[in-house]
């Protein structure tokens, strides 16, 4: 299905006061709400085979060349815990179809939402790779702007979405491809699809900055909280990351973002980026951060190289809670409404 998406706008759904958004890179200002509480933790073993070898035979060569594909472990992990069999799972931002995949080789029915034309391209080769494979189940990709999410989304899903599991474009640090040249015998490195789309798009939430992408993600997020059925779920996959070599606590932004959008932050859990062995856990971070975290020890910064992604686990509110008893109307977060 191709749906020609509408012109992109950075406008939130749900208004976020200039104090909530300078909360979320800063120590709180008095007032400002956004502790919340002791959520649920958990681990998940999820890298206890490569990430290519997770997708061998499973996906499409094409798919390498994304920059940020989800670790098909942790969206199988998300689906098997949070739906049952023929329910619907979303992603909102798929990319290569990495949700929809795993979901539909679950049994489970998928549809996601991709902006970029290209990753639409390869998330449907995608699905038909795994059809022929025998998984007959409904996969659908739609081409357009998450933040459209409602005028986007088939009728017939809306309020029968179970689980969301997605993950927003964060540093480019994280993401990349080596490439190797030889020249007059001189080995030189470089990198490779390591952003997304073009840099000029300003459409893309890759492109408009930290604080846009927040309220952007919130816009999504508000969208999610209305189209999941009652009780359902949402799995967001992120990682803190590093800005000239400052650690950016995204996920715990994520979480306030979810709460302003009306979702209630449930768990927030621990998908491993590394194998567990018998007495450790083994490193499979990507070549250029390790020379980041090697370059940053040698200049007297003791970094250390992250394997794990945070899974933020938010649910549907109840039917007859507004999306203004969320939040107060100076955009601070309610005390006390985020017990599970």
């Amino acid at each position: 299905m191709t749906t020609t998406p509408p012109s992109p706008t950075d406008e939130p759904t749900v208004p976020l006061s200039r104090t909530f958004i300078d909360a979320l890179d800063s120590s709180p200002p008095t007032g400002t709400q956004t502790d919340f509480g002791e959520l649920r933790v958990s681990v998940w073993a999820t890298a206890q085979t490569s990430p290519a070898a997770q997708r061998k035979g499973r996906y499409v060569p094409e798919s390498t060349a994304h920059p940020a594909k989800m670790l098909p472990a942790v969206a199988a992990h998300a689906i098997e815990h949070y739906t049952k069999a023929g329910e619907v799972v979303l992603d909102p931002m798929c990319g290569i179809g990495t949700t929809l995949v795993e979901a539909i080789d679950l049994g489970r029915r998928a549809v996601g939402v991709e902006y970029e034309p290209h990753w639409v391209g390869i998330a449907r080769a995608n699905l038909r790779f795994a059809r022929k494979r025998g998984h007959g189940h409904d996969g659908q990709v739609v081409h357009g702007d998450a933040r459209q999410l409602e005028t986007l989304l088939p009728a017939e899903y809306v309020g029968q979405v179970a689980l969301v599991v997605t993950s927003p474009p964060y540093g480019s640090s994280v993401h990349g491809l080596v490439s190797t040249n030889r020249e007059a015998g001189v080995d030189k490195v470089s990198k490779r699809h390591y952003r997304y789309g073009s840099a000029l798009d300003r459409g893309n939430l890759a492109n408009i900055g930290h604080h846009r992408l927040l309220t952007g993600f919130t816009r999504i997020l508000t969208a999610c909280a209305r189209i999941l059925r009652p009780g359902g779920h949402v799995a967001i996959t992120v990682r803190p990351w590093r800005e000239h070599a400052e650690l950016i606590d995204l996920p715990s932004q994520i979480i306030s973002c979810g709460a302003a959008a009306g979702l209630i932050p449930v768990e927030r859990c621990v998908a491993l980026l590394a194998r567990v062995a018998e007495t450790e856990l083994v490193p499979r971070g990507s070549f250029f951060q390790r020379d980041f975290v090697r370059k940053q020890r040698e200049a007297g910064l003791p970094l250390h190289l992250i394997a794990h992604e945070d899974v933020i686990v938010l649910r549907a509110a109840d039917l007859t809670q507004s999306v203004r008893e969320v939040h107060h109307e100076d955009g601070a977060i309610s005390p006390g409404r985020w017990a599970a």
